[in-house]
């Protein structure tokens, strides 16, 4: 495993990290997530994503239980507030002050520690003062409960608002986690020369795009069954926009390029979101061990200059660049 410095802080991470979104809690049962935990520590993952959102904080919880007993100081532990959990009260979601203490309490008892490395702003919100919310989280940093705050799909121009406010508060907000693959590019025009600008890095995820760029969906084919695609409880929405036919016939034509490049699709997909300097890790997440030890061989790969030039020139027109699609609900 490599590690990447997490903005402008001394903090390392795992090139790749392991997240629990769409899996443990709801798709996958417990054991089975375990597993994939025990696969991502055998590895050399020491960086895990969560959020009190995923399977209506279930996933945290699974999560806790399975790093139960490693060593705390050798894992960095991310998990995030925004969405909505419990009966779901008008002040059961957003990033007032009172629903940022209150989750972040909840979120160490369900993860079973005292302190979590990162704490992230799901999403930007439109209704609370930014201020309200960053002094918020300068309390949980000097509490010794939060260690670095990070956002997450937040614009270049909130980025700068954040980060504007973290250096007078002298908080170290050191990331942003966006959407970022070969087909989702949004984030490259404004939001990561942002970041470079304000000391942050991209954590990413989805960079197989739900799935699309492991190769598994043929065009002209029916889904696999018991693919995402064919889940509607699993995040089936959300990967509907890339199994447009032309998508897949532009995926399909990548695989011998990660096979000259002795890789598989995922692998070359996961290793094509760290040749961006501004990205510190790419989230994976797994049903299967199997899974967690394939794509973890793309940490430390180097492309070659021609080879990315020529996946771009194979996806064409299907990459979606435009900068507007990062916004907050």
């Amino acid at each position: 495993m490599e590690f990447r410095r997490l903005g402008r802080s001394g903090l390392n991470v795992s090139e790749i990290s392991y997240g629990n979104w769409l899996t443990h809690g709801s798709q996958v049962e417990e054991d089975q997530a375990r597993a994939c935990i025990q696969a991502a520590l055998d590895v050399g993952i020491t960086t895990f994503d969560t959020a009190d959102a995923y399977a209506n904080t279930a996933a945290e919880s699974v999560l806790g239980r399975g790093l139960k007993g490693q060593r705390r100081e050798s894992l960095e532990i991310f998990t995030k507030v925004f969405w909505p959990t419990g009966p779901k009260g008008p002040n059961d979601r957003g990033l007032s002050r009172k629903h940022v203490m209150e989750s972040a309490h909840a979120s160490l008892k369900r993860l079973g520690t005292d302190y979590v490395d990162l704490y992230q702003a799901h999403r930007f919100d439109r209704h609370t003062p930014l201020e309200e919310t960053m002094v918020a989280f300068a309390d949980l940093v000097r509490q010794g409960k939060v260690l670095y705050v990070g956002v997450s799909e937040w614009t270049a121009e909130q980025i700068s608002r954040g980060a504007a406010l973290a250096r007078e508060l002298k908080i170290p907000l050191v990331s942003n986690q966006p959407q970022y693959n070969m087909l989702w590019r949004v984030i490259e025009d404004q939001v990561i020369p942002t970041s470079e600008r304000e000391g942050l890095s991209q954590i990413v995820w989805s960079p197989i795009a739900q799935g699309v760029l492991t190769g598994k969906y043929k065009p002209g084919q029916a889904y696999p069954e018991g693919s995402r695609a064919t889940d509607e409880k699993g995040g089936a929405d959300m990967v509907a926009r890339f199994l447009d036919e032309n998508v897949l016939e532009r995926v399909a034509r990548l695989e011998p390029l990660a096979g000259q490049a002795g890789l598989s699709l995922a692998q070359l997909a996961v290793a094509w979101v760290l040749q961006n300097p501004n990205v510190a890790s790419a989230i994976i997440g797994a049903s299967r061990p199997e899974q967690v030890h394939e794509n973890v061989k793309a940490a430390g790969q180097k492309l070659d200059a021609d080879l990315l030039e020529t996946i771009d020139d194979v996806l064409g027109d299907v990459v979606e660049r435009d900068a507007s699609l990062t916004k907050s609900p």
